[in-house]
């Protein structure tokens, strides 16, 4: 099939800034390329979405405009990644993320222009194929992300339904950071090409120490942050999302940038709490294990293990979120004395916390624009009026998130209420746009 696509595979990696595919992804585009059902295990941050995106992207005609690709994944952020990264290869393929706890009427809006590309969580997916909302005998390729979560969280009824629903499928791709999972006969994978990067081994480039408490977890913690100093993002992992209010309690009390995230949140606060954290307006992600994968972040420093978790594949996601690719990280599990670490974790030497960093002013505040693609405007479009009306240098406009109905920029703390004061109701794209500090 000719894909009439706008850029090559060298074309999407250099607009993704992306010089060399590892050795994985090498081997998962050209198995997916020529085989029907393939199954990838890799530890989260290796780089999956780019290794099944670039061979089904050759699958779509951008001239039919019909779903030819379908992702299913088990989170909201999971699905808004994907889509995101889709977009910023620019290879002209539509595409359109749904998922719950979006409004129902803005998925309606985008599905008039049918997306080559549907990305969804399968309870958002199914409700739009009961409802016939476009024609699903196009679709040629199912790329099931995540798959042992989507089954952890319950999605095997919807995604079933959804299966049986597309019997013009060929091409079928599974991923999973998880060794141990059993693949209903409902997905349809026949004799799969399995590529397994799962070593089970610590990472080799993962340092990780213990710090042991004796009478105060909290003010442990506030010693160990001060020891790591703030130049660097971290993510702090808690198992329940009562222990995030409670050691965000304790955090702003004592004037530690952070942000929050955990399925209790609203998805528009989760939303929000992640682009402060990948524009660095917050040095430090708060976190239950809903972000120890299929999240967007960046490359972590360190991680700590407030809480410890209950098993190994938490506790090997957790970690995965730093020390990755090509890059060295550290993971501190904080316990108490009388405290025996699980059997999963060895013995780990004990980390000497009683330097302290000096602690460096944050730079970044984000700032929220009401308006985003569905009003024409384009990132050109912000930083211009940033650099014009704002005049802000070129190095003071940092990453710009633009959305379907809005945006989101980081902006130097200096200049961030000034340029709400000046740009407030300004006009942006023949738009008059709301802007305010979020």
């Amino acid at each position: 099939m000719k894909t009439n696509l706008k850029k090559t595979q060298k074309d999407i990696l250099t607009k993704l800034n992306i010089h060399e595919l590892n050795e994985m992804q090498r081997e998962a585009i050209t198995t997916i390329d020529s085989t029907d059902n393939t199954i990838i295990l890799s530890p989260t941050g290796t780089g999956k979405t780019i290794s099944f995106l670039l061979p089904v992207l050759k699958m779509i005609d951008v001239s039919l405009n019909e779903v030819q690709v379908l992702v299913l994944v088990p989170s909201r952020e999971l699905a808004i990644q994907i889509e995101q990264v889709v977009r910023e290869m620019g290879t002209g393929a539509k595409v359109n993320a749904v998922y719950g706890g979006r409004a129902m009427a803005k998925d309606k809006e985008d599905l008039k222009h049918t997306p080559s590309i549907l990305i969804g969580t399968p309870g958002r997916v199914s409700d739009h194929f009961a409802n016939d909302r476009f024609d699903k005998s196009y679709i040629k390729a199912l790329v099931l992300d995540e798959f042992d979560k989507s089954l952890e969280v319950g999605f095997e009824y919807e995604m079933k339904g959804i299966i049986n629903e597309i019997p013009s499928v060929v091409k079928r791709v599974l991923t999973s950071a998880t060794q141990e999972i059993e693949i209903p006969e409902f997905v349809g994978l026949k004799h799969p090409t399995v590529l397994n990067y799962l070593t089970g081994k610590i990472n080799d480039r993962l340092t990780l120490k213990q710090v042991v408490w004796s009478s105060n977890k909290n003010e442990t913690l506030l010693e160990l942050l001060n020891h790591i100093g703030n130049e660097h993002q971290g993510i702090i992992f808690v198992n329940l999302r009562d222990s995030v209010e409670k050691v965000s309690h304790f955090l702003s009390k004592n004037s530690i940038s952070h942000s929050c995230f955990s399925g209790g949140m609203e998805q528009r606060d989760r939303e929000r709490s992640l682009i402060k954290f990948r524009n660095g307006t917050s040095q430090i992600l708060l976190a239950t294990d809903l972000a120890a994968r299929g999240i967007d972040i960046p490359e972590m420093k360190y991680i700590i293990h407030y809480e410890l978790p209950l098993r190994i594949e938490e506790f090997t996601h957790r970690n995965g979120r730093t020390a990755r690719v090509d890059k060295e990280g550290m993971a501190y599990v904080l316990k108490s004395k009388q405290q025996e670490l699980p059997e999963f974790i060895e013995n780990i030497p004990i980390a000497d916390i009683s330097d302290k960093k000096p602690k460096i002013k944050r730079y970044w505040e984000t700032i929220f624009i009401s308006g985003g693609r569905k009003d024409k405007i384009s990132k050109g479009d912000i930083a211009g009026l940033l650099f014009k009306k704002g005049n802000l240098k070129r190095d003071e406009v940092g990453v710009i998130e633009l959305k379907q109905d809005c945006a989101f920029v980081a902006v130097p703390v200096k200049e961030a209420k000034k340029l709400v004061s000046n740009l407030n109701n300004t006009r942006l794209k023949n738009r008059k746009v709301r802007i305010y500090i979020v």
